[in-house]
């Protein structure tokens, strides 16, 4: 009976050892062999370069205003009296046309008040020239005959001798005479005229209302002619000439005007370390207060390459491409813009990365799309 049992062990032991080997057998016959990875080789577009020169464009940005403009004050005192046209804003005047009028009738009969007396004074030394001296009798009998009351003074007679200025001069003729002026200079300032053609911009006043001296009325501009103020690096202050054409676009980049540098400042902004360039444009579709962009042509770097601001790496290097293998090299950056960066000390004929590569590294196998000449 031992004897049986001891069998039997044996023969589960066995039976156990062979099962683990069969399975051991057949999860090595499943297991497949792990597949090597592929190296994949990254596709880069390449530009052989070319060094030459290089336009630097600097930008600037600004609101137009009128090159000419007048602010409207009033001298005097009087009542806004209602003209040909409405003192409104956006109100267009011709040069020469009447934009203000003050009511200047009492002042008016003041005036021509001295101007009688002025008459009257003249006409009663005519009988003294006529015996005392008839040689200058004719022309201030000629300059009596010009004399109108309606209308502006003449100029008094030019007076040739000692003579006549001290008797002319002692019958007090001269100082009624430039008193005269004096009212009619005032005078002319009860109307206020256009100096050009031009539109109101701003109107203070309505009429029928007092209008006191040294009071503002309003604003008066040309609109021909308008000028960008744009502040630039001090850096191209000695590098922009008066007469420069400029290209200007609107904030839409819709519509682009031509205009040119009128004048630059000599002084230097001490905060922004800027200066000050007006740029003039005509244009009929402008507008005072518009927002324009400009773009300078400040100088011209000799041989360099512009490339865009991506390909340009840490402590100024770019890659190259030398036997399908990435490499870097060491570049001078000389003007940064928005979007792009000119460089030099690039060897000509060296095949540089011409767009950004993503995990690019040095030594990095890499397979060329296309290949082209930077002109």
């Amino acid at each position: 009976m031992n004897t049986r049992k001891v069998v039997l062990s044996v023969i589960g032991v066995l039976l156990i050892i062979l099962s683990i080997f069969a399975a051991k057998a057949i999860i090595d016959s499943k297991t497949t062999p792990k597949p090597k990875p592929e190296k994949i080789v990254k596709t880069v577009f390449v530009e052989t370069v070319q060094n030459g020169p290089v336009p630097i464009k600097v930008p600037a940005n600004g609101n137009l205003i009128a090159k000419q403009r007048v602010e409207l004050y009033s001298e005097v005192q009087g009542v806004f009296r209602r003209g040909a046209k409405l003192f409104k804003a956006g109100q267009a005047y011709n040069a020469g046309e009447t934009i203000i009028r003050i009511d200047a009738a009492e002042y008016s009969a003041s005036v021509q008040s001295a101007k009688s007396n002025l008459y009257n004074l003249i006409t009663s030394i005519m009988p003294d020239l006529r015996l005392d001296y008839p040689e200058i009798y004719p022309k201030w009998e000629a300059y009596l005959g010009s004399f109108d009351i309606e209308k502006t003074t003449p100029p008094l007679p030019e007076m040739t001798t000692e003579k006549e200025k001290f008797f002319i001069s002692g019958r007090g003729i001269l100082t009624n005479y430039y008193n005269v002026k004096n009212l009619e200079q005032r005078l002319v300032k009860y109307r206020i005229t256009a100096p050009f053609n031009g539109v109101l911009t701003e109107a203070l006043v309505t009429e029928g209302t007092l209008i006191r001296s040294g009071q503002k009325l309003g604003e008066f501009i040309d609109t021909g002619v308008y000028e960008l103020e744009v502040s630039i690096a001090k850096t191209y202050s000695d590098l922009l000439k008066i007469g420069e054409k400029v290209e200007l676009v609107n904030l839409d980049r819709t519509r682009s005007y031509e205009g040119k540098v009128s004048r630059v400042n000599a002084s230097v902004d001490q905060a922004s370390q800027t200066i000050k360039a007006f740029i003039e444009v005509k244009d009929e579709g402008l507008r005072e207060g518009m927002y324009l962009e400009a773009n300078l042509n400040a100088k011209e770097e000799q041989d360099a390459i512009e490339i865009d601001r991506g390909l340009l790496l840490e402590n100024d290097k770019i890659f190259v491409v030398r036997d399908s293998v990435l490499d870097q090299i060491d570049v001078k950056p000389v003007y940064f813009s928005d979007k792009t960066v000119v460089l030099k000390d690039v060897p000509d004929g060296t095949t540089i990365v011409s767009k950004p590569v993503v995990g690019a590294y040095a030594g990095m196998l890499v397979k060329i799309l296309e290949e082209k000449s930077n002109p």
